[in-house]
């Protein structure tokens, strides 16, 4: 079976890794001129490690990830620190997997180097979708450069502005939370060596939270952070703001945050949006995974994890499927994966997950390689 799927981001390749080693023909369709994805990191606990170790990244990951040994919170204006809960050595204890944080360039570069080693050219770039078609017998992409490509089945990973999800299901209307997320990463060399512990940090304080936490080997560090603000409502994560306005946001927050903001190049700010679970992701022959179906709030760092378990139960729910198949395999990992990917999407908007590790279990614990598959839903 010939499968496409649009969008080759980190859901979008870890499908196709894994779809191409149980041998179907898959193209990936990148609307990017150059596959690379934004400066920032990104969180993989060990349900996420556990899909991406069996797919055979476990050397390269470890390479070039760092791990946190811990999580803990600090007060925002005196940095008075409490512990929450050891992470290194207890996540692989625990749950058999690390808890890892990673450039989000690394780990795409590496599915993708991964995608090449079966299939040299499997990720098609300059590939924007602008429409989809679908018959009884397969469906056909229209991209915005003419060309077309007609595929068995089509997987729509194409993220939060999905075109796929659009053309089947019509717009969302997505709703402001009244917060501004900044992101940025720093150089270690640039910050104090007291600064550059392996935990990652919570600051917690009036309106807002900042995070920070390193990445590749301990030689970057991550910032992320969240402000009220009802005055910026673009949903962009490529949008540049100034380290004026950054530093703005967090008067009288500790210097430990005033430095870590200085030290980065370009800010970038984006606006948190919230979308309510979606009905269906599925329709004949084409599906939807990951942000494309259901994006969430970061305050879990669970966004790339739920599209990386998408990616392993989808080639479930796939393997040894053959085109008249199609529709109720595709019913099974909807039914499999929405109830678990709803509830984190509802958890995260709370922001009040993650008390001790016990809290974490039915997030970090999850095998998608063998949970139960559900019954697919009556069409």
């Amino acid at each position: 079976m010939k499968i496409s799927i649009v969008g080759g981001g980190i859901g979008g390749l870890t499908a196709a890794l894994s779809l191409l080693r149980q041998g179907f023909d898959v193209d990936v369709f990148e609307q990017a001129v150059e596959l690379k994805e934004v400066g920032a990191g990104v969180q993989v606990s060990a349900n996420g490690t556990r899909i991406l170790f069996a797919l055979g990244l476990e050397d390269e990951i470890m390479s070039i990830a760092a791990q946190a040994q811990g999580k803990e919170i600090r007060l925002w204006n005196t940095g008075q620190t409490w512990k929450l809960f050891d992470l290194g050595p207890l996540s692989i204890e625990r749950y058999g997997f690390p808890y890892i944080t990673i450039h989000r360039n690394d780990l795409h570069q590496t599915l993708a180097a991964g995608v090449r080693r079966i299939k040299p050219d499997a990720i098609k770039l300059s590939k924007k979708c602008v429409g989809i078609t679908q018959d009884d017998k397969g469906a056909t992409i229209t991209f915005a450069d003419g060309t077309t490509a007609t595929s068995d089945i089509v997987v729509g990973a194409d993220g939060v502005h999905s075109k796929i999800r659009e053309t089947l299901f019509g717009r969302d209307d997505p709703k402001f939370t009244g917060i501004v997320a900044w992101r940025g990463v720093i150089p270690v060399e640039r910050l104090p060596e007291r600064m550059l512990r392996p935990v990652g940090t919570n600051w917690i304080g009036p309106g807002g939270h900042v995070i920070q936490y390193l990445l590749r080997g301990g030689k970057l560090m991550n910032y992320v952070s969240v402000v009220e603000r009802a005055d910026w409502q673009v949903e962009s994560w490529s949008v540049a703001g100034t380290t004026e306005e950054c530093l703005a946001d967090y008067e009288g927050w500790h210097e430990d945050i005033h430095t870590l903001i200085k030290a980065i190049d370009v800010p970038y700010k984006w606006a948190l949006m919230l979308r309510p679970p979606m009905d269906k992701w599925t329709k004949g022959r084409i599906t939807l995974l990951g942000d494309a179906c259901h994006p969430m709030t970061p305050y879990m760092a669970q966004g790339a994890a739920m599209a990386i378990e998408d990616a392993a139960v989808l080639s479930r729910c796939l393997q040894g499927c053959d085109r008249d198949g199609v529709a109720e395999a595709f019913q099974r990992f909807e039914a499999t994966r929405k109830p678990r990917t709803s509830k984190v999407q509802l958890t995260s908007r709370t922001n009040t997950w993650l008390r001790d590790p016990q809290d974490a279990d039915w997030v970090y614990a999850y095998d998608a390689w063998n949970a139960p598959l559900a019954e697919p839903a009556v069409a």
